[in-house]
């Protein structure tokens, strides 16, 4: 299984756009603080309403197909990342 560094992935994350201009999407699978594990096959990053770096957070929100937000915005902390793009999140 590949694997991914995680400064790779925020850097990926915080690509907002493709050259052509759609949205850069990618797939993410991350851990609630509740312990749920959630998988997103398709979705963007987001903002959040607070200092994302300094509180180690980030936003994603899951999309369809078609690029239409499909659900609300989940706050993930950048420790909590397990997979991103089918490869597996290391230090």
């Amino acid at each position: 299984m590949e694997s991914i560094k995680r400064v790779q992935v925020l850097r990926e994350m915080e690509i907002k756009e493709t050259p052509d201009g759609k949205p850069n999407t990618f797939s993410i699978t991350f851990e609630k603080k509740n312990g749920e594990i959630v998988f997103l096959p398709k979705a963007v990053a987001a903002g959040l309403r607070m200092n994302m770096k300094q509180n180690r957070m980030r936003g994603v929100v899951p999309v369809d197909d078609s690029l239409n937000k499909t659900g609300h915005i989940y706050p993930v902390s950048i420790d909590n990342i397990r997979r991103f793009n089918d490869k597996i999140v290391t230090l």
